[in-house]
């Protein structure tokens, strides 16, 4: 199982935040992310947002790091990216 997770770049809520996501499966990330502790309501979309002070941990569980474009190629590549609906 590999989970993938970027830099803590992204502000919201007063804290920053990163994405962590899988290339193979759904299923795959939202395991990893039950073991890691972090509950489902953190899952949006494609991606589970977690806190900068969570990274180190989601890091040491195995989750690879790597750049926040690399987060955007793997899900398009992987067929896993969902994007926001835009409203008319």
């Amino acid at each position: 199982m590999t989970v993938y997770i970027d830099p803590p770049a992204w502000p919201g809520h007063g804290r920053m935040w990163s994405h962590l996501v899988s290339d193979v499966s759904y299923d795959e990330l939202h395991t990893f992310a039950a073991e890691l502790g972090v509950p489902r309501r953190a899952f949006e979309r494609d991606h589970y947002d977690i806190p900068s002070h969570r990274y180190a941990d989601a890091v040491r569980a195995g989750a690879v790091e790597i750049s926040s474009r690399e987060v955007v190629r793997l899900l398009h590549k992987s067929g896993l990216r969902v994007r926001k609906h835009r409203r008319a």
